[in-house]
């Protein structure tokens, strides 16, 4: 566990590879001292964003009805993979995440940074779709659809990255997973966030142009960093208008 970025309202943190249930369990930790320091009124504690990969591979399904349904392979095949089967408190519907692929678990005081849930998954795509910019990719919102896609002449044919929060007083747990250079096969053992659509990945997209993991947890980390900052002087900017009277 590394802080790979920090700023005085955030602390980006790389936790490696790491199981799914530890890397909750860390979560849950932090964002309890979060809310905590919130509602004692020792004022604001910094925040946190945690950045990794799953290590055992994970396919992860929510309470959302139906879901569990979009699990194609029986437990038997997930294991003969190696990939865990958990339940989760996220929204969305089934996800895998494995090693290659950065996941990105922000712990944010929505409320302090001025959002509300919509806006901010909206803001999580915007962090994707600004990181893989870097390499070329035009990455795209689906309206019907959470997460980031790419595509040819502006069409959102296959979805490089995933989006599922959870917001407990106000501040938010879990995240989004950016493919980089996961195993590709094993999304085809569920219907990833319930949508029979292509998954891809940056080594897909980019071949050998594909860019490290490493390099893409820093500009996430640089992302974060900057614009965490920015949400919180752009909140103090508007508490500080004076009132219309």
């Amino acid at each position: 566990m590394r802080a790979i970025a920090e700023t005085s309202s955030l602390r980006v943190v790389d936790l490696g590879r790491i199981g799914y249930a530890d890397a909750l369990a860390i979560q849950r930790e932090t964002h309890a001292a979060l809310v905590a320091a919130r509602e004692s009124g020792a004022g604001d504690a910094p925040m946190t964003v945690f950045l990794l990969e799953h290590d055992p591979p994970v396919v992860t399904v929510t309470k959302r009805v139906g879901a569990a349904a979009h699990v194609l392979a029986s437990d038997a095949v997930l294991s003969a993979h190696g990939i865990e089967k958990v339940e989760t408190d996220r929204g969305g519907d089934v996800t895998y995440h494995g090693p290659g692929q950065l996941v990105a678990y922000p712990i944010l005081d929505i409320q302090r940074l001025g959002l509300k849930v919509h806006p901010y998954v909206r803001w999580l795509e915007q962090c994707l779709i600004d990181t893989i910019a870097a390499d070329g990719l035009v990455g795209m919102r689906d309206p019907a659809a959470t997460g980031v896609w790419v595509g040819a002449d502006g069409s959102a044919e296959r979805k490089i990255a995933a989006i599922g929060v959870r917001l407990s007083r106000f501040v938010a747990l879990h995240g989004f997973a950016l493919n980089i250079s996961p195993d590709l096969s094993h999304f085809g053992l569920i219907v990833p966030c319930g949508l029979a659509r292509p998954v891809t990945s940056l080594a897909a997209e980019l071949g050998a142009r594909a860019p490290s993991i490493e390099a893409v947890k820093q500009r996430v980390a640089a992302w974060f960093a900057r614009e965490v900052d920015a949400r919180l002087r752009e909140v103090d900017a508007r508490l500080r208008e004076p009132r219309a009277e």
